[in-house]
């Protein structure tokens, strides 16, 4: 008897939320990636994540440590695409910023006239406020906030957005610190990127990542204290 060939389905879409042994897809055309597994001619997720489809490859981004973008948080972005009336930015998670020009500036824009990356263009780096997230995750940006801002310079240290709140500190008591003691201005998004400017950044940089590492650990505050005031000294020796 001649053997039938499974039919070839997918069943999931691009940044779906999956959980662990939910089907993908099945057959021969598609193959599994990163957090995913075949077995039986079927595709499912290995982990809690969201779906991502390259041509045949489907793979899983794990959701544990991802930053999922939540209204009115204020994140850290980087300008990846410009298009007609609008930017595309990158904000550290699987879901992609969308900033319109209406969002972006308070004045009218004659577009026959002006090109808007003379506002932002690929590469600048933005203090953003997420506006809205639609149920399909599209993350619509704004930059009307007092705070909102294009950021010039610096350097940008990465870390687990759960960290957030433990580098800000009560009443932003440990981040109020650092900056105190190196001088530096420092920018903490809500999803994980942190922007430190003048003064002594690399100190201010290995403070933040002593949070990321510690932020477990009783009495950190007084911890990263010492270690600055340590280093500070050293360097005037």
């Amino acid at each position: 008897m001649e053997e039938v060939k499974q039919e070839s389905k997918l069943f999931v879409g691009e940044r779906k939320v999956v959980v662990p042994g939910e089907l993908l897809a099945r057959g021969i055309d598609f193959l599994p990636g990163k957090g995913a597994y075949k077995e039986n001619g079927e595709i499912r997720s290995n982990i809690l994540g969201l779906v991502k489809i390259k041509e045949h490859l489907i793979s899983v981004i794990p959701l544990a440590g991802v930053y999922v973008p939540i209204p009115n948080d204020r994140v850290i972005g980087e300008i990846k695409d410009v298009q007609i009336t609008s930017w595309l930015v990158d904000i550290n998670s699987p879901y992609i910023g969308y900033l319109s020009l209406a969002e972006a500036v308070e004045e009218f824009v004659d577009l026959s006239r002006k090109d808007i990356t003379e506002y932002f263009d690929v590469g600048d780096v933005i203090y953003a406020k997420i506006q809205r997230v639609t149920k399909k995750k599209d993350v619509q940006l704004t930059m009307k906030d007092r705070m909102c801002r294009k950021l010039h310079g610096g350097n940008i240290v990465r870390i687990t957005p759960a960290k957030v709140p433990r580098l800000i500190g009560k009443n932003g008591s440990m981040i109020e610190m650092i900056k105190n003691k190196t001088g530096c201005q420092i920018i903490v998004g809500q999803n994980g990127l942190v922007w430190i400017n003048g003064g002594r950044e690399s100190l201010a940089a290995k403070a933040v990542m002593m949070v990321e590492r510690e932020s477990h650990v009783d009495g950190l505050t007084n911890r990263i204290s010492e270690m600055l005031d340590k280093e500070i000294k050293g360097d005037k020796e």
